[in-house]
């Protein structure tokens, strides 16, 4: 059947058909979709707050910021696109690294905590962002971070002012842009004492050294970085074994020892694994199987790195004002193990060394200068009763409490790093 109309009025009618349907498609095209209203940040806390809400803030407050960066925007849509669009944008994959103490460079039961609730805010409030811990998922096959982003936490206790009981610390967290190495966002709050367990968790309570070596003090600069500024870039560049170190902790703290010893003989094993945590990882996970002589190995390399790089420190317990060793055979039975390759190592490097002592904050500070001094001469004569030749090269030194890494005078577990005894390179001129 033919159409009732002429062949130029059926031309036209298809003409102007045509022009408005593409008239609307171009406006359609033309009229991009709004971008959507960036969020605002939260109200900084005016005073401290509890541990708990701290926390909180902290995170609200760097993955709003995350939120309004340009790095973090969709990219903008026209209407139709925005119509069309049916697939779910891929989340944003941030890597968190475990949180530090910034005096002692240890996990706490308290870092523990913040690592936790960190993670299930952000999980919580965040769901754009894919953040999950970067040990275990945050490290990829081929051994690079699963994510473009990092975010690094440090706990810090804040001095106290005169005269006053009220403790006080600060959480920071930064969020660092992987491929360009820069700190995007940085977040901080002040947070009361009350719920901040210090204790130091079953790794680090059983370390031998203390482990605040160059990536754990780049660790904790990144933490504490300002937006602008470049992360650490050794720390950065060491992700991988942090990650290891992570999970070999976590295995070593849950008693599966061949497990953590895997963990840490595979990140020894790697470039950039010649680190204290690794070391102390691969000595503890030995003792804890019994295999003392592959131990006593792996604490020479302890010494030798600490030589090296000249940051060695050992935490020896003595019986409270005396110079005896604690009398509790699990803490103090490996000491003479740890007096004899100290020994030998250093017979072996030719360096000249100071046997620096200190004691916790208790009691007067007259009798802890001379307390530590004796602690430390008491040292240095087991050394050199081992090594004969090593008496022209040590010198002893008592610092009292005056280099309190803890200071809270608990004379405990907690405060052991303050009854530490030091090795220090010095020159033999």
């Amino acid at each position: 059947m033919k159409s009732g109309l002429p062949p130029s009025l059926c031309a036209l009618a298809y003409l102007r058909s045509l022009v408005l349907v593409v008239g609307m498609a171009g406006l359609l095209v033309s009229c991009a979709a709004p971008p959507p209203a960036l969020p605002e940040r939260p109200a900084a806390p005016s005073a401290a707050v509890a541990f708990d809400t701290a926390i909180d803030y902290a995170v609200d407050d760097l993955l709003v910021q995350a939120q309004r960066l340009p790095e973090f925007q969709p990219p903008a849509k026209s209407a139709v696109e925005a119509v069309l669009q049916r697939e779910v944008p891929p989340k944003i994959k941030i890597v968190v690294d475990v949180a530090l103490d910034s005096i002692t460079g240890q996990q706490t039961l308290a870092t523990r905590v913040l690592d936790a609730r960190l993670l299930g805010r952000a999980t919580a409030r965040f769901p754009q962002f894919d953040v999950s811990a970067l040990a275990g998922a945050g490290i990829t096959a081929s051994g690079v971070p699963n994510g473009r982003f990092l975010l690094a936490a440090v706990l810090s206790p804040l001095a106290q002012q005169a005269n006053s009981t009220d403790a006080r610390f600060r959480i920071n967290l930064s969020l660092t842009d992987l491929n360009t190495g820069y700190v995007l966002a940085q977040a901080a709050v002040q947070t009361t004492a009350a719920g901040v367990d210090t204790t130091p968790t079953k790794f680090f309570q059983d370390s031998p050294s203390i482990t605040r070596d160059r990536i754990v003090e780049g660790q904790l600069r990144t933490a504490q970085a300002k937006a602008g500024s470049e992360a650490d870039g050794v720390y950065v560049s060491s992700l991988t074994v942090s990650a290891l170190i992570s999970d070999g902790a976590r295995l070593y703290d849950a008693g599966q020892f061949e497990e953590a010893l895997r963990v840490y003989e595979t990140a020894e094993a790697r470039p950039d694994g010649k680190q204290l945590r690794v070391l102390n990882g691969v000595y503890l996970s030995n003792m804890q199987l019994g295999r003392t002589e592959t131990a006593e190995q792996a604490f020479g390399r302890i010494v030798a790195l600490g030589l090296g790089t000249n940051s060695l420190a050992f935490k020896f317990l003595f019986k409270p004002g005396t110079t005896d060793f604690l009398a509790d055979a699990k803490i103090s039975s490996p000491y003479p193990m740890w007096l004899r390759v100290l020994a030998k190592e250093m017979g072996n490097s030719k360096q000249c060394v100071s046997v620096v002592g200190h004691s916790s904050r208790t009691g007067a500070e007259s009798v802890n200068d001379r307390l530590s001094l004796a602690r430390a001469a008491a040292i240095q004569r087991r050394l050199e009763t081992t090594v004969p030749s090593l008496a022209a090269r040590l010198q002893s030194l008592g610092m009292g409490y005056r280099e309190n890494l803890i200071g809270t005078g608990t004379d405990d577990l907690r405060d052991a790093l303050d009854r530490r005894v030091e090795f220090r390179v010095r020159s033999c001129s």
